[in-house]
Formats: C-alpha cells, sequence, structure tokens
C-alpha cells in the first residue's frame, strides 16, 4: 500500500488516480475530511472527491488520524508520498503554517525511518527565492532565502532533512515549479494562470496579467517554469520506483521542464486552444505582492535526467491544449 497526503488537493488527486489506474496499486489516500464516518474505517463522501474516487483500491484517512494510524502498524506501508500542506503563499500565520508543514513533515519522516520505508514529499521551487542565486538542485539550499512563509517553511524541512544522519532507506524532496492541469479548480486564487486565463477568456474574450514593475521585464514577460501536471506526476512517480543509486542518490530534485515560458506565451497558447479569439491586457501589481514577485523561474533538471527520469515532457502549447480541452469539457458537462 502507498500512502499519499493531500490525495483530495492539485497533484495529490491526480497522484492517487495515476497509481490507481496504472496497475491496481492499493493506496491510503489522506487529506482533510470533514465527512470521515469513523476514525477506524474512513469513508469519504464521493462528491466531495475529486477523480472518480473512492475506488476498491483506494482506502481514505483523515490527517489528523495517520501519525497514530502508522504507529498502530495497521498496514503495510510500501511508501509515503506526502504531498499535503498549506499551500497558500499569501498566509501570515507562522504558527500554523509551520505546524503543517514542517512538524508535520518530521513526524512522519521519523515514522519512515523507523519503519524502513520510501518517502517523498513535496518542496517547492517557491525555496529559491528572487531566482538571483539560480535554480540548480546541486547548489548548497542554504544560500537561498525564500520570499514568502509557505516557502519559508518548505525550505526549513529541506535544510532539516540533508542534516539527518538517520533517514529512510529512499527519500527525495519534491521541487516542484510551475504546475497546471486538471484537478486545481477547489485552489481559487492560487490556481494556475493557464486556469484563470481560460475562465477570464470566456466570460469576458480577456485575459488579464499583471504589468511588469521591474526595469527591462515588459508587461507580460514574467516567465515561469510551467509544467504539465500529468509529467509532475510521472516524474514524481519515477522517485518512488527505483532506489538510491550514485546517479540518483537522495536529496532534493527539481520537478521541471527546464525551460522557463512568458505569461504573454500562456495567454496566447489559451486563446489558440479556446479558437483563436481574445484579447490580453494588463493591470498593476497588488503594491503587497512587488517585493516578493518571482520575475522568472527555470528549473535545472540535470540531476533529474541523470537519475533516470529521460521521458520528454509537454511544452506548453501542448499541454495547455490538453488542459483547455478538458476545461471546456467539464464546463459543458
Amino acid at each position: 500500500m502507498i500512502t499519499v497526503t493531500g490525495a483530495n488537493g492539485f497533484i495529490g488527486s491526480n497522484v492517487v488516480r495515476a497509481l490507481r489506474d496504472r496497475n491496481g496499486q492499493d493506496v491510503l489516500a489522506v487529506d482533510v475530511l470533514p465527512s470521515i464516518r469513523t476514525r477506524t474505517s474512513p469513508v469519504m463522501n464521493a462528491s466531495e472527491v475529486r477523480y472518480e474516487l473512492p475506488h476498491p483500491t483506494v482506502s481514505w484517512l483523515d490527517m489528523d488520524a495517520l501519525p497514530q494510524w502508522l504507529a498502530a502498524g495497521r498496514a503495510n506501508i510500501h511508501g509515503i508520498v506526502h504531498l499535503g500542506a498549506l499551500s497558500d503563499t499569501t498566509l501570515t500565520d507562522r504558527d500554523l503554517v509551520l505546524r503543517h508543514n514542517l512538524e508535520y513533515t518530521r513526524t512522519l519522516w521519523k515514522w519512515a525511518t523507523a519503519a524502513r520505508c520510501p518517502m517523498l514529499y513535496a518542496s517547492s521551487a517557491a525555496t529559491y527565492g528572487d531566482g538571483t542565486r539560480g535554480y540548480s538542485d546541486e547548489d548548497d539550499p542554504a544560500q537561498f532565502a525564500p520570499l514568502n512563509l509557505y516557502a519559508e517553511s518548505k525550505h526549513h524541512f529541506d535544510l532539516w532533512a540533508l542534516k539527518q544522519k538517520q533517514s529512510p532507506p529512499r527519500w527525495v524532496g519534491l521541487k516542484f515549479f510551475n504546475v497546471y492541469g486538471p484537478g486545481e479548480t477547489h485552489k481559487g486564487h492560487m490556481a494556475s494562470v493557464a486556469f484563470h486565463a481560460f475562465y477570464q477568456l470566456r466570460q469576458s474574450g480577456r485575459i488579464r496579467l499583471f504589468r511588469s514593475h521591474r526595469e527591462g521585464v515588459p508587461d507580460g514577460h514574467q516567465k515561469r517554469d510551467f509544467i504539465y501536471v500529468a509529467d509532475a506526476v510521472d516524474a514524481t512517480l519515477h522517485f518512488l520506483t527505483t532506489p538510491p543509486t550514485e546517479n540518483a542518490p537522495n536529496g532534493l530534485y527539481n520537478i521541471g521542464t527546464g525551460m522557463a515560458r512568458t505569461f504573454h506565451d500562456v495567454a496566447r497558447a489559451v486563446i489558440a486552444a479556446a479558437g483563436g479569439h481574445g484579447q490580453i491586457e494588463y493591470f498593476d501589481m497588488p503594491e503587497h505582492l512587488r517585493a516578493r514577485y518571482q520575475y522568472f523561474t527555470q528549473a535545472t533538471v540535470t540531476k533529474l535526467r541523470r537519475a533516470g527520469y529521460t521521458r520528454g515532457m509537454f511544452g506548453i502549447e501542448a499541454g495547455i491544449a490538453r488542459y483547455v480541452a478538458n476545461l471546456a469539457a467539464a464546463r459543458a458537462a
């Protein structure tokens, strides 16, 4: 059985579906589940679950119950994919964020170490800060300075994990870059620019992007490494099925395409995929975001490729075409 936390979230729900569909893998899906009937026999209301879950091979458990459930040894867990977190970059409650994103992850790490169970966890490209020191997962992470509390919590765990003398037999911190694709509707303002662009285009015929407030960067030419969720999931599961080797050691890995694209590119791809008609307009970035805004991210993926993950990834045009088709179908249903 594989345990997936954040299983009703964006990447998590896609990971659960991939595990279920690839080989019928038994999955313990963990999230905040207010509709649980009992702690010993968790059942979730199907209307609250993404991607046609639950399923005969998928069981559900509340996040708060997981540490005790693991300690009780109720199942033979073959791996933990820890994707649950408070991911809103605008949160300011430090104690809350550190409790969920740092202390909870430490608890799972310690259990996985004692049980000799592989553990993957979601770090973030946000740990790199403003990008002035690059985006290499082979550099000393202590040099980076995150720009918000969410990124700081992930950064603290990365540093803590690298210092541990005892660890799970296979552990990987997954530094996800800008993931987009099916399953992110619930994220609201934290959903991808592709998601928001699609609905803005449908509602008004226009896509709104932030103006640039940095000299030398034209409006809409802020860049991100956008990765389609299917690729992010596939790279994640690569590490779940491969042991550590000299070329693929335990540690931190970027999960991105290695190619930065502009927000303007994303908007044009959405317009093309939706029929070719629409306009792009720009508006001022809110003052409180300007000092903490990343104008450029681009994963170095040399380490990922050296670790044996050599599959090609969707470019913006192909990935957004698939995504827009998915959104249009969901809207029509």
